[in-house]
């Protein structure tokens, strides 16, 4: 349940009775119009911009506007009180029994309460992850993993249709050097003294037990082999135990696609032939002359003919090469087929998670999507930036075993997948994120990761108390939902704060999904959390607001009702960002 889009669609009908009253003129649209929460807390509990959006086109002032809308909202039971701010917001203040009902809609829902059918069921691809399959993962392979699949849980929340989907680049010149780096490992386990890894192979030791695995299945054999009849060979079990490496990786991560899609078997399926040619249809294929990169001259430069796509006409920097003078495709040009699959697939709203590095990609990719789908598909594009690995404000070391990182498995075995998805989300996607290993798994407020998970086991410590409790009234109150006569008993300001933030929980998750931010809900979770030990606090100070009253049942079943909803709304949050509730914090 959406309170903010129930009090919009009750303002949208007073907007259309001022229509037929003829306040405002037919054929009015009320796209614009939004009910979200006051810009201060202390205004209100919500804020309607109708009057603001609509003024205009009716021809009328915007607080003459309010002021008919206002007479309409306070003859509503629920609402205390409505005030125009400004000129011509209108900030509305709910009665209690507005935000007590909440408890039983959240009871009913438990930790699926926030769900939505705004995505009504819409199909969405999420690509994420897609790292080269040449070495172990590092940590800005786990903040895209972790945004992406939050992202795509998020997404599910709010009604789409999701694939998870994972890019695998094993095509070009990366993968046959990997190759060659494992073949020498392959020799090295067969006792031969390979020395120093040559200059542009692979260096770090996560290939040693690849080796071992070819030279265990091949014996000598390989030896024998021309390069070009062993190359293969090797380049197929070498992708698919680093590949079998990603997903365990993924896996302690909690994430798990959906469908991996092979660049290579793209290539060899024919598919790029058929998307360039779509794209050569529709007349966006020519052969010519690009100018010079910045920062280029003539003599580092040389002009060439190539075959070009017109990205520009899709608002793209310049044109964009896709296939090389000597006739072998570019980059790009399997990138292409592989969104034209996507769409071929049912896929008109698209997400792809890059690396910051990948920045300068992202208009060319766009442009080749609308271009495809003739405008039918969407394709956006989320960038995430470095992390910095810390230990006490330091710097971390790099890992001997990869050779060049930190690995993502290294990390999640010091401070486990849960805290690591958590403290990606803390910041968003494009800005950089300090991870220090000290500092994620501290036990104070100033760490949020603990602060949301004390919040929740706190919750639970006070529910077991209950349960321990000498007789059977307090535990009675636990075994079933109060009525609402006892929820009426819910009216302290700290209380009230709580349901109110409670209830913005289902508003949170359609504003997070519509604005592609999954790093809304790590901020909502800490806020929440703020509010629940806030209110715990109080209770250290005047006793009379603790959660148990032995001597007063109906206001102890209340206020354990709100620490329960409170409860599922935290496991709610943490499921879309693939985090397990804590029940007990040791």
């Amino acid at each position: 349940m959406n309170l903010f889009r129930n009090v919009k669609a009750q303002i949208i009908e007073m907007l259309t009775s001022l229509q037929a009253e003829g306040v405002l003129p037919a054929g009015l649209a009320f796209d614009a119009v939004d009910v979200m929460p006051p810009r201060e807390a202390g205004h209100g509990d919500m804020a309607t911009n109708a009057a603001m959006v609509l003024a205009a086109k009716a021809g009328v002032k915007p607080r003459d506007l309010a002021e008919k809308l206002l007479v309409k909202l306070k003859q509503l039971p629920e609402v205390s009180t409505a005030e125009i701010a400004g000129p011509g917001f209108i900030n509305i203040r709910f009665q209690p029994d507005f935000w007590q009902a909440l408890i039983p809609v959240i009871f009913k829902e438990e930790a699926g309460f926030g769900g939505s059918d705004m995505g009504a069921n819409e199909k969405v691809n999420v690509e994420y992850v897609s790292a080269n399959p040449t070495g172990p993962m590092h940590v800005g392979h786990g903040r895209g993993a972790v945004v992406g699949d939050a992202l795509a849980r998020l997404l599910v929340k709010a009604g789409y249709d999701v694939t998870k989907e994972y890019y695998i680049n094993d095509a070009g010149g990366q993968v046959d050097k990997l190759a060659e780096s494992a073949f020498l490992r392959y020799r090295e386990a067969l006792g031969e003294k390979i020395g120093e890894i040559p200059a542009g192979l692979y260096p770090g030791d996560y290939l040693v037990p690849v080796g071992e695995a070819l030279a265990s299945q091949h014996g000598r054999d390989l030896l024998d082999f021309p390069k070009e009849t062993w190359l293969p060979i090797v380049k197929d079990f070498t992708l698919d135990c680093m590949l079998a490496r990603i997903k365990d990786d993924l896996a302690h991560l909690g994430v798990q696609h959906d469908v991996f899609t092979s660049e290579r078997a793209l290539a060899k399926s024919g598919r790029v032939e058929e998307a360039l040619k779509s794209l050569e249809d529709k007349g966006l294929i020519y052969e010519g002359i690009l100018e010079a990169p910045k920062g280029k001259t003539v003599d580092d430069w040389e002009p060439r003919p190539q075959t070009l796509f017109k990205s520009t006409q899709f608002g793209d920097d310049c044109d964009r090469a896709i296939k090389k003078s000597d006739g072998t495709w570019t980059y790009f040009a399997p990138d292409i087929a592989y969104h034209y699959d996507k769409f071929k697939r049912g896929h008109n709203k698209m997400v792809d998670v890059f690396g910051i590095d990948h920045g300068g990609y992202v208009k060319r990719i766009q442009s080749s999507v609308a271009a495809l789908s003739d405008g039918k598909a969407s394709l956006h594009v989320m960038l995430t930036q470095l992390v910095n690995l810390l230990r006490d404000g330091e710097p971390v070391k790099m890992s001997k075993r990869a050779g060049t990182i930190v690995t993502l498995r290294e990390v999640l075995d010091e401070v486990g997948s849960g805290v690591f998805r958590f403290m990606i989300l803390t910041r968003k996607n494009d800005a950089v994120l300090d991870f220090d290993f000290a500092r994620v798994v501290e036990q104070t407020k100033e760490n949020p990761v603990f602060y949301v998970q004390y919040a929740h086991a706190r919750i639970k410590s006070v529910l077991r108390l209950a349960r321990q409790e000498e007789g059977a009234n307090v535990a009675a109150a636990l075994s079933k939902a109060p009525n609402k006569e006892q929820l009426a008993l819910l009216t302290h300001p700290a209380e009230m704060e709580l349901l109110r933030l409670m209830g913005a929980w289902p508003r949170i998750v359609e504003s997070a999904a519509s604005a592609y931010e999954p790093h809304r809900i790590a901020f909502y979770l800490q806020e929440l959390a703020a509010c629940f030990h806030s209110l715990w606090n109080n209770g250290n100070v005047d006793i009379s607001l603790r959660f148990i009253q032995k001597d007063a049942i109906d206001l102890t079943a209340a206020r354990l009702a709100l620490v329960r909803a409170c409860a599922f709304v935290i496991a709610s949050g943490l499921a879309v960002l693939g985090v397990e509730p804590m029940e007990e914090m040791r």
